[in-house]
């Protein structure tokens, strides 16, 4: 229960008949049975009762006037959380005799009391804040947010012109938690309490009929402190993983990369590092057909050869001829390199090898058609002369592969011609054999004339055989005539048969005179072969030698290597800011990998 105030009052005292009425009349809302008790001394019972009388008659007689309005107004529901609020039945008779007072004239028979206006003020605020018609819950929560600030109301319209005079919202919405208000504050009278009765109590212990206070605790305080305990235990969580995560990350992240910062800052040694660019060109001679005319002067008819110049200069071979003219390993074997990039004087091939590919980069445009190259040492001399070497080597490797090209399509020219040269002696040394050996040096003009005898022959007999003919038809013809004409005719045919007899039957070693000839024919035939392969032998030759020019490479330097001044290696922010990302990169991996493994054996 909230302890009320007493309301103070400045009367002008009166004798006892007078004055009764006017302290029962005058005395302020909702103040209850502590109020009604402290009326003045002198006022007897029968006093008291014949100005409750009065009171009631003036009530009834008022009620339809303003008590209905007012009752119309607040609801049957707020009229009965005012009558709960203030407890007293008589708190509303004496509200209503004073609206009726005022109505009516009643006040001027209560004459004699002197109000403050202070009274008479709060007392019109009310009367305004009761035809404002407030329902029954904008009151309880006025009431509740009076008795949360401390506010001893005599009723929930009082409790809302107190607030409103504070400069209070009555009607604010607040939280669960900010409604939770300690036992002590809801008991404790915020103005009526004396100083002494603030401070902690003892209990003293000679009276055993004192009872100590409850350990009991609200549903709401519990809820509150359940609520405080849940969110700093959450709280508290964070604060642990934040920790642990910040471990992490110190140990995992920040100091991989300060341990790799200080190496390239303090411990790492500086490098010089070379430039340099060539290109490998081709001989403006013509030939190589139509695709190669429209492929010379570009950077395709030079692809291949780059790319083997470039294959040979990043090998072993290239790395062991370069330790044996310039000292590659003596020189990166020096003890005041640092331990990381410092080759070990006993290391092997593959160690030296691996430390040439890192100091040794080249690469190729295809676009262009050029090479750069860097070369990284601890010495910006020794830098400019391993250069300088791999240029020479590079060189040297171009001029050995066109050699090749031109030496090997020179050669099968050249065999392919001497091959043709030896078949056409031969060719011709068999022909000359076969006239050599053969009884007539010509066979040919042989075989044309014996032809043209055969020829004459023949025609001859024909003529006997048609001068016979012509003897015959006559009817006495001369038998010596006919005699002679018939010899003469076997003489021819004896002849004829001689003849084709010398071409035909074999008279020497060698066979006939046809067979000679055929065979000399076809020696003639296979001089006559012999003669077009050696033709097309020279004609080879010659386009190779015209191909073997057009394919001559020549590597030209575009940018000579020149010794730096200052170190390009290492860059130090650029290679600890790497090193950041890989060691964080690393970190997030592993971090994902176990929260996934560790979710996939808890589920």
């Amino acid at each position: 229960m909230t302890t009320r105030p007493k309301a103070r009052k400045f009367r002008i005292r009166r004798p006892a008949a007078a004055g009764a009425p006017a302290a029962a009349g005058d005395e302020p809302q909702g103040t209850g049975s502590a109020a009604a008790g402290s009326a003045a001394p002198g006022v007897t019972a029968t006093s008291a009762s014949a100005n409750i009388a009065a009171l009631r008659a003036a009530l009834a007689g008022t009620r339809a006037a303003g008590g209905q309005q007012a009752t119309q107004e607040t609801g049957p529901a707020e009229t009965e959380a005012e009558e709960r609020t203030t407890g007293q039945t008589g708190t509303g008779q004496r509200d209503a005799a004073r609206t009726a007072a005022a109505a009516g004239g009643a006040r001027s028979s209560l004459s004699g009391v002197v109000e403050s206006p202070a009274e008479v003020s709060a007392a019109e605020q009310i009367d305004a804040i009761r035809r404002e018609g407030l329902t029954g819950r904008q009151l309880r929560m006025a009431r509740r947010v009076a008795q949360r600030h401390g506010i001893a109301a005599t009723s929930d319209f009082d409790a809302v012109r107190q607030l409103r005079a504070r400069g209070i919202d009555p009607f604010q919405q607040s939280g669960m938690l900010e409604l939770v208000v300690p036992s002590e504050r809801r008991t404790e009278p915020a103005e009526t309490a004396a100083p002494s009765e603030r401070l902690p109590q003892t209990v003293p212990r000679h009276r055993p009929d004192d009872r100590l206070p409850s350990t009991e605790v609200s549903p709401a305080e519990r809820r509150a402190s359940e609520i405080t305990r849940i969110q700093r235990d959450i709280a508290r969580r964070r604060r642990r993983k934040l920790a642990l995560l910040l471990t992490r990350l110190a140990f995992f992240v920040f100091l991989p990369t300060l341990l790799a910062g200080y190496y390239f800052y303090a411990i790492a040694t500086p490098m010089y590092a070379t430039k340099s660019e060539f290109l490998i060109l081709k001989s403006d001679g013509g030939g190589g057909g139509a695709m190669g005319g429209l492929l010379s002067g570009t950077q395709f008819a030079t692809n291949q050869d780059s790319i083997a110049v470039q294959s040979y200069l990043e090998s072993k071979d290239a790395m062991v001829r370069l330790d044996e003219d310039e000292g590659f390993r003596d020189h990166f074997s020096q003890p005041w390199i640092d331990p990381i990039q410092r080759l070990e004087p006993d290391a092997s091939t593959e160690d030296a090898y691996s430390l040439y590919s890192r100091n040794v980069q080249l690469g190729y445009d295809p676009t262009e058609g050029v090479i750069r190259m860097e070369v990284t040492a601890a010495d910006a001399e020794v830098a400019t002369r391993f250069s300088e070497a791999l240029l020479t080597y590079a060189e040297e490797r171009v001029d050995s592969l066109s050699q090749r090209k031109r030496e090997n399509q020179v050669v099968g020219a050249e065999q392919a011609l001497a091959d043709a040269e030896a078949a056409r002696r031969e060719a011709q040394a068999a022909l000359v054999t076969l006239q050599q050996e053969g009884a007539v040096l010509d066979p040919e003009g042989r075989i044309a004339a014996l032809r043209s005898q055969i020829n004459n022959i023949e025609m001859q007999i024909q003529e006997k055989q048609l001068e016979l003919a012509a003897l015959e038809d006559n009817l006495r013809p001369n038998a010596a005539r006919l005699e002679g004409v018939r010899g003469d005719i076997r003489r021819l045919e004896t002849l004829l048969g001689r003849v084709n007899a010398q071409m035909t039957e074999a008279t020497t070693s060698q066979g006939s005179l046809a067979e000679l000839a055929s065979q000399i024919q076809l020696a003639q035939a296979d001089v006559a072969t012999r003669d077009l392969m050696l033709q097309s032998a020279l004609e080879s030759l010659e386009q190779a030698r015209r191909d073997a020019s057009s394919q001559t490479r020549y590597l030209t330097t575009s940018v000579r290597p020149l010794p730096p001044e200052d170190p390009s290696y290492p860059k130090a922010f650029e290679n600890t800011v790497l090193a950041f990302l890989i060691f964080s990169g690393i970190y997030l991996m592993i971090s994902l990998t176990a929260s996934i493994l560790r979710e996939q054996v808890s589920s």
